[in-house]
C-alpha cells in the first residue's frame, strides 16, 4: 500500500500568468495498491472508471520510466472542490506518478516527480506547488522544470470562494488575446516579481499595489458570473487583492491574518451566491508526503 497526501494548489496569483502557484493548507488523499483488476473508490462515480485521472497518468508514466503497469485499487478521499481552480487535478496527476515511480522502486524523488507531473499535466504551475510546498515560480526548458520554491508570511491568509459550476480550462484559453503589447510586458513583469515579494514577506499592500493582471483575468472574468460582485465585496470587507484561481471558476481574495479572512468570508458569503463553498486557508510548507 502506498499513501501519498498532496495539497490544493492555486495558480497565476493574478499577475504570476502561468508562472507562479501557491501550495494551500487542504489536502487530498490517495490510497493505491496493486490489485487483480482496476478499481477506484472514494470519488463520485463519473471518476471511476479506466479515464480515471490517477490512472490514466500512472500508466502514461510507467511508460516514460520503461515499466509494465500492474492493476491497482485506488481509493480518493479530496475534499477539494471539482470546480475547477484548486488543483484537484494536479493532485490526480501527482497521485499517479507516486504510484508509477513505486512501480518502478525509484522512491519518492522530488525533482524527477516534478519532471514526470509537469510532462503529464503539460505545464508546472499547479504540479510543482503540489509536489514542492509553499509559492513556486516556475518554468520549463526542454524536458526540465525548473521551480524556485519560497515560503509564504505567516500573516497570509487565502479565502478561497468556489461557485458550483465549471470554467473549461478550453474555453479560458481561448477567450485570451493571442498577442500583447510590449507595454503590458512590462506592466506584468514588474508587478510579478513585486508580489511573490509581498508573499514573502507579508507586505500586503506591496501586493494590493502590485496584483493587477492585465493578461488573463480581464478576459476571464467574463466566464465567472458572480466575479464582480465577489470582488467588489472582498475589497470593500479588507482584502488586499482579489485574483481568479487558475483559470477558474474559484476565485481568491487574499488578506491580512486570520481575523482580516474573517470579514471578507462573511462579505462573500452576504453576496448569497446560491451553492457558494467558501473557505479560508493558510499556505502549505509541505508539498506531496509520500507514506508506504
Amino acid at each position: 500500500m502506498t499513501r501519498v497526501t498532496v495539497p490544493a494548489t492555486s495558480a497565476n496569483l493574478g499577475v504570476g500568468f502561468d508562472c507562479l502557484g501557491v501550495a494551500l493548507d487542504l489536502r487530498a488523499t490517495f490510497s493505491m495498491k496493486e490489485a487483480n483488476e482496476l478499481v477506484v473508490t472514494g470519488c463520485e462515480e463519473r471518476f471511476r472508471g479506466r479515464d480515471n485521472l490517477v490512472w490514466t497518468t500512472y500508466l502514461d508514466t510507467c511508460a516514460t520510466l520503461g515499466v509494465s503497469p500492474r492493476p491497482l485499487a485506488i481509493d480518493i478521499q479530496s475534499p477539494i472542490p471539482l470546480s475547477g481552480g484548486l488543483g484537484s487535478s494536479s493532485t490526480c496527476v501527482v497521485a499517479g506518478v507516486v504510484a508509477a515511480l513505486d512501480r518502478a522502486d525509484k522512491g519518492w524523488d522530488t525533482e524527477l516527480a516534478l519532471d514526470l507531473a509537469t510532462k503529464a499535466e503539460g505545464h508546472p504551475d499547479n504540479v510543482a506547488p503540489a509536489v514542492l510546498g509553499g509559492l513556486t515560480s516556475s518554468f520549463v526548458r526542454g524536458a526540465e522544470t525548473f521551480s524556485t520554491r519560497m515560503d509564504v508570511a505567516a500573516n497570509v491568509r487565502f479565502v478561497t470562494m468556489a461557485p458550483p459550476y465549471e470554467v473549461r480550462t478550453a474555453d479560458a484559453r481561448q477567450v485570451l488575446p493571442k498577442e500583447v503589447s510590449l507595454e503590458t510586458c512590462v506592466w506584468q513583469v514588474g508587478r510579478a516579481v513585486a508580489s511573490v515579494r509581498a508573499l514573502e514577506t507579508g507586505e500586503l499592500s506591496l501586493l494590493a499595489e502590485a496584483c493587477d493582471d492585465r493578461l488573463h483575468e480581464p478576459y476571464r472574468k467574463r466566464l465567472i458570473r458572480d466575479y464582480d460582485a465577489l470582488r467588489e465585496a472582498s475589497l470593500a470587507a479588507g482584502a488586499a487583492a482579489f485574483v481568479i484561481s487558475g483559470s477558474g471558476s474559484t476565485m481568491l481574495a487574499i488578506c491580512d491574518g486570520d481575523e482580516a479572512a474573517q470579514h471578507v468570508a462573511d462579505a462573500a458569503q452576504a453576496v448569497g451566491v446560491e451553492g457558494l463553498w467558501v473557505r479560508t486557508m493558510a499556505a502549505s510548507f509541505e508539498g506531496a508526503v509520500v507514506e508506504e
